[in-house]
């Protein structure tokens, strides 16, 4: 039977469905059922006539059912962790940690419902203001779509969905069809809350259903996460929208001349460009080492790589899993061998058994292949040296990404020199660019997206100013 979607806050189901397999195995995980055009039409309307009715729900209900869906996550970490193995190939080790970040998510969120309160501003600072004070709140702009990619299935759903619940914004929910399955669970938990069940809907539509819905002036704001490919083709079809973008990115990690463990260094950054199979948007891609470290460096890194646990993402050991399918596997394997034919040294990797690529480390990659210019999005990582630190940023700003970048130094010029100079929307001091905490502003510049989220970023992205001044106050 077929796994239902959450129309206007209930389990539906429509006329057709769609099977979600795994990535690993391409074992069946789950049927789901698609809604039809009628019934997107309808979740659709009733988003649009529930607004006022949600954006004057008060801060206790909103943050009782953000609250709700944390402690829901947690009481069912086990069976979401497993879940999100099955759908995406993410390792069982990381998709645990998945759900917890959704819980801090939704934690957070409750939390900035309770106090999203505006600001206060004494206009009498000017004779002409005498008397007056002015009240600056932010309400919602509208009912907000939300399109989910596969790599994060859980959590980045919930970066979109308990923002907008947080302020009293209204939300559909498109969830990627390769990986839908997180999405409707968390549909099913927060039916279980108090909020009107018209506030929100999880349909996994087709692309056809979805595409009337970037003009649809009943949404005015767009979330989406996935290429800068994609994000493009909505901006193009959404000019009069607020579109909130978080694209890709070809993270970069610069190791400075004054790191001194570079074995703590290798662990990471051999980690985290691999740790999702390399199919997070701030995984490591580019690794850029000091000439004088690049010798030592580099054995340490192609050790760590081919130490790298591999197999059944179901396994607790495993780190890194199978790519979302074969057609990313094939394209990783052509970049690679496009890039070695060019001249780039194979230090490691370079071989895939099915959807399983090994870690990959090149060196040398010549700067007009697919590999050296895009995002990889697999576990494949590029090794280059500098002499300067100002040649390192130079490198860094190359690409048409600016998302995150690492920097491992110590030094304190060096890291605000890098704050000043990176341009990429955070930069990540002693550590890998995959560095995310789900409290902080998150984002990129370039062809990385436009707009923040973060919760409380969301919060204000998705909202408004409005003013209020009060007239002949005893000030």
């Amino acid at each position: 039977m077929a796994r239902p979607f959450y129309l206007s806050g209930v389990a539906t189901t429509g006329t057709g469905s769609f099977e979600v397999r795994s990535p690993f195995d391409h074992s069946l995980v789950a049927e789901v059922s698609m809604p039809t055009d009628a019934q997107v039409e309808q979740a659709v309307a009733e988003l649009a006539a529930v607004r006022a009715e949600a954006q004057a729900l008060p801060a206790h209900v909103r943050a009782a059912a953000l609250d709700h869906v944390g402690h829901a996550l947690e009481e069912r970490l086990d069976e979401i962790a497993h879940l999100i193995t099955m759908e995406s190939g993410k390792p069982d080790m990381w998709a645990r940690s998945e759900v917890r970040r959704a819980m801090s998510t939704f934690r957070w969120a409750a939390e900035e419902a309770r106090r999203f309160s505006g600001d206060l501003m004494r206009l009498d600072s000017d004779a002409g203001g005498t008397g007056r004070m002015a009240i600056v709140r932010r309400f919602p702009r509208g009912a907000v779509l939300a399109i989910t990619p596969f790599n994060f299935p859980l959590n980045l759903v919930a970066h979109k969905v308990a923002p907008a619940l947080a302020v009293g914004a209204p939300i559909l929910v498109k969830p990627t069809p390769k990986a839908p399955l997180s999405a409707l669970l968390l549909g099913e938990l927060i039916a279980q809350t108090d909020l009107p069940p018209q506030m929100f809907s999880v349909l996994p539509m087709s692309l056809e259903q979805q595409a009337p819905l970037l003009s649809d002036p009943r949404l005015p704001v767009i979330s989406f996460t996935g290429s800068d490919r994609v994000g493009a083709m909505i901006r193009a079809a959404a000019p009069d929208k607020h579109v909130i973008t978080e694209l890709g990115g070809d993270a970069a990690v610069i190791v400075a001349p004054d790191w001194t463990d570079l074995k703590a260094a290798a662990a990471r950054i051999g980690l985290f460009g691999c740790y999702q199979a390399g199919q997070s948007c701030i995984g490591v891609q580019r690794v850029i080492v000091h000439s004088s470290l690049v010798d030592e460096f580099t054995r340490e890194l192609v050790s760590v790589l081919q130490g790298l646990r591999q197999g059944d993402p179901a396994d607790a050991e495993v780190q890194v899993g199978p790519v979302i399918d074969q057609d990313s596997a094939s394209r990783i394997i052509d970049w690679v061998t496009e890039a070695t034919d060019s001249g780039a040294r194979l230090l490691t990797g370079g071989t895939a058994e099915g959807t399983t690529v090994a870690p990959t480390l090149l060196a040398g990659v010549p700067s007009d292949s697919r590999l050296a210019s895009n995002e990889v999005f697999g576990p494949v990582l590029t090794l280059a040296t500098f002499d300067t630190m100002d040649e390192a940023f130079d490198m860094v700003n190359a690409s048409r990404y600016g998302l995150q970048a690492g920097v491992f130094t110590t030094d304190i010029p060096t890291a605000f020199a890098a704050h000043q100079r990176l341009e990429v929307g955070g930069v990540i001091i002693g550590d890998v660019p995959t560095f995310r905490a789900d409290q902080m502003s998150y984002g990129g510049w370039k062809a990385s997206g436009q707009g923040r989220e973060g919760v409380a970023a969301a919060m204000a992205d998705i909202t408004d100013d409005r003013l209020l001044v009060l007239t002949g106050l005893p000030l």
